[in-house]
């Protein structure tokens, strides 16, 4: 079974654009293993909440500008 995890900064992506990145992937896994391997294809996204990883010793917290906007 193919398995894709993102694991990303909870607010960086919107609903859609989540949607669009599970898709992509699936198609992306399928042109390298065939068509067979769609209804096998698992794409997991994980939210990493601010302050809850760090890289060259920070921790980070996505800035308010990177934030997805949901739409209203």
């Amino acid at each position: 079974m193919p398995f894709a995890n993102f694991k990303l900064p909870e607010g960086a992506l919107s609903s859609a654009q989540k949607e669009e990145l599970i898709h992509k992937t699936t198609q992306m896994l399928v042109d390298y293993l065939s068509e067979a391997a769609r209804p096998h294809t698992m794409v997991l996204i994980e939210t990493v909440p601010d302050g809850g990883y760090g890289r060259a010793d920070e921790v980070f917290v996505i800035p308010d500008a990177y934030r997805a906007k949901e739409p209203v």
